[in-house]
């Protein structure tokens, strides 16, 4: 089931990032954006979203899992962060990554969450993208560009760490 997960490094990533990750607030800036990797996924009920679909709008993108424990301890920043973002045309995706539904809903009966949770049940979405472990999280440009990327988890209702993502708003 987690064949994909084990790519070189990616494991002690998660270890390295389960600790220190939450203390860290900052977005590694992508010196050379590149077009986000397009794709098309399900959400918990069934509706197909394609990243494209939202040129125009600044999206963040989170890879995740639920036996990731900095995963577990950010879901909650994020739900504080979307109430905040919502009605600022920026978009919150949490893409899980090789999970099935029932795992997911099971989860979310823990961590709550009004955002959108996107299934990568196959867990080939990591392939596509450049993540480095789990939690990973980018910010998408509203032309669709990758501009930034946070390795770990975050308090993701930051204010600071928020402007930032406002800031790209067209």
């Amino acid at each position: 089931m987690f064949k994909f997960f084990f790519k070189p490094a990616v494991a002690v990533l998660i270890l390295f990032f389960t600790s220190a990750a939450l203390a860290e607030q900052s977005l590694t800036t992508l010196t050379d954006p590149k077009l986000a990797p397009n794709f098309t996924l399900l959400d918990m009920d069934g509706v197909s979203h394609q990243l494209s679909d939202y040129k125009g709008k600044t999206v963040i993108i989170n890879f995740w899992a639920t036996w990731c424990p900095p995963c577990r301890e950010e879901m909650p920043s994020m739900e504080r962060a979307w109430n905040k973002i919502k009605d600022q045309n920026i978009i919150m995706f949490a893409i899980n990554v090789g999970e099935d539904e029932d795992t997911i809903f099971t989860f979310l009966g823990d961590y709550p969450v009004s955002f959108t949770i996107l299934l990568d049940t196959s867990g080939t979405m990591i392939d596509q993208w450049p993540v480095q472990g789990l939690p990973t999280t980018f910010v998408i440009s509203p032309d669709g560009k990758l501009v930034y990327r946070a390795i770990g988890g975050r308090e993701w209702d930051d204010e600071e760490l928020l402007d930032l993502i406002r800031s790209l708003k067209q």
